[in-house]
């Protein structure tokens, strides 16, 4: 079994700033309350932790905020629809696809042309770790002509197009890439606004790249400043320090103008994960005890305050057609009775309710018969000794379509022997068979159809107890418009997003 990968950064050197965000007077742009040109503040809840590698979790942070995007995206229903490539058709059976490149131009200059492209989709396939967008695939790109780029991933893949909408496969300049395998964004992306500057993992310039192919951004840049606390997001919202404030606690949501405070259906679950290779959890019928000591309602009523409902699964309710097609899981193991076993649950704080239900969970668990001992730190401080599996359990908050938009990916990286995000490190022989039943699909409902399967296995071996489906509490000011918050938390600031 594959350990959980610990992402590795691409290093280059940024500019710095020297400060988070320009006082009254400083800067005009930038105090402007209205009116075309004004910048955007932004309040973030996570700081890059990869130097914004585009082959980690930062290249989610660049999407929201409007600087990389790839050949395609998703929409409101998951479905890939065209971004640098204007149209793509499958060939040989769907072991290739053939993308359309519009006229588009890299932030320094150079036209987006299909070697540059294919170059960009290349690097990405041998990046190492790999983005997670291409577990268990080959990638490979070439260019057809100047406009046109043909892609595989090895074998016949049916949801290719979902995976390069994934912000980690995002095109870049040929400069952009060093001969040691790292990106330098700086001005050599796509998208609306262009990356300028950083101050070290608290703060962020972007300028506003006037060529872009889909228009000029009404907004003059953005400066983002990275805040893990969430109280202190929501005072500078509240104080108007900040323009956007994204994921709010939903203890401070009462404390705000109802205006401001805007709710998103999401697919992000948080889920209790149980370390099936080393502990206590490697006992199946301690996990199953674990399972039947929770009480998921008191979770969603307490720590979330009403702004999530009780975990049905893995797929919540904001993916319309999981209900339906729900299988109940089977051949789950005889809870065992605990006697003091000592557990260690892990817990970050930058998401304010995980902590908070980690205390739930301590509680219910030391009522069943567990010891449990919590760690709660910064995901930042967290995350290397997550993914080495030094934890009995960790509650962990997870948008289930923010790799792909496909439900089968998400279970083959997190679930798999060979998963890249195995939080439970769970090497089942039954779920590895299933998800690559799944993967075999081609149709959209016999694919849906194979995951829920597929998902009721891993469920039947209580390696995650899914806890919560979540909604987003994002803080806009009344003053902004054109905000682009998404159920699968890819985007944030677009062209029409303005104040």
């Amino acid at each position: 079994m594959r350990t959980p990968r610990r992402l590795i950064a691409g290093l280059f050197v940024l500019p710095l700033l020297s400060g988070c965000f320009a006082s009254s007077g400083d800067d005009a742009s930038a105090s402007s309350g209205s009116g075309d040109g004004a910048r955007l503040r932004v309040a973030l809840p996570f700081a890059p932790t990869e130097n914004y590698s585009p082959y980690g979790q930062d290249a989610m942070l660049l999407s929201r905020l409007g600087v990389i995007e790839g050949l395609t995206k998703l929409d409101a229903n998951g479905t890939a629809v065209p971004a640098l490539a204007e149209s793509w058709r499958s060939e040989n059976g769907g072991r290739s696809w053939l993308f359309t490149l519009r006229d588009a131009r890299f932030q320094n200059g150079q036209a987006v042309t299909a070697k540059a492209v294919a170059a960009a989709l290349t690097a990405a396939g041998k990046a190492d770790p790999a983005p997670s967008a291409l577990a268990g695939v080959k990638l490979t790109a070439e260019a057809e002509d100047d406009q046109r780029v043909r892609v595989s991933a090895g074998k016949a893949d049916p949801v290719l197009p979902l995976r390069l909408s994934n912000p980690s496969l995002s095109v870049f300049a040929p400069k952009a890439y060093t001969k040691k395998g790292t990106v330098n964004v700086v001005g050599t992306a796509t998208g609306p606004f262009a990356l300028t500057g950083v101050d070290g993992d608290t703060a962020a310039t972007l300028n506003r790249f006037d060529d872009y192919w889909g228009g000029r951004a009404q907004a003059s840049g953005v400066t983002a400043r990275f805040v893990s606390d969430g109280t202190a997001r929501a005072n500078a919202l509240r104080t108007g320090e900040v323009d956007i404030a994204e994921a709010l606690p939903v203890a401070q949501v009462a404390s705000l103008d109802e205006d401001d405070v805007h709710e998103v259906d999401t697919a992000r679950n948080t889920s209790l994960y149980l370390n099936t290779k080393s502990g206590t959890f490697t006992d199946a019928g301690l996990r199953a005890a674990a399972r039947e000591a929770i009480d998921t309602s008191v979770i969603a009523k307490g720590a979330y305050e009403g702004y999530a409902v009780p975990a049905q699964g893995l797929f919540g309710p904001a993916l319309t057609w999981a209900a339906g097609k729900r299988v109940e899981p089977a051949g789950r193991a005889r809870a065992t009775a605990p006697d003091g076993e000592r557990v260690t649950l892990a817990a970050y704080s930058d998401r304010p309710e995980l902590p908070e239900t980690a205390q739930v969970l301590q509680q219910q668990l030391n009522k069943a018969g567990f010891e449990v001992k919590l760690d709660v730190r910064t995901y930042a401080r967290l995350e290397g000794d997550l993914l080495s599996g030094k934890f009995d359990a960790a509650v962990f908050s997870r948008n289930m379509m923010l790799d792909t938009g496909d439900p089968v990916t998400v279970l083959a990286s997190d679930y798999t022997c060979d998963g890249s995000n195995n939080l439970s490190f769970l090497c089942d022989r039954n779920v590895d068979k299933l998800v690559a039943a799944a993967q075999a699909e081609s149709g959209t409902a016999e694919r849906q159809d194979a995951a829920m399967k597929a998902e009721a296995a891993v469920l039947g071996t209580d390696s995650v107890i899914p806890l919560v489906h979540m909604r987003l509490v994002e803080g806009i000011a009344t003053s902004v418009k054109g905000a682009l918050p998404d159920p699968y938390e890819r985007t944030l600031i677009g062209t029409g997003t303005r104040r």
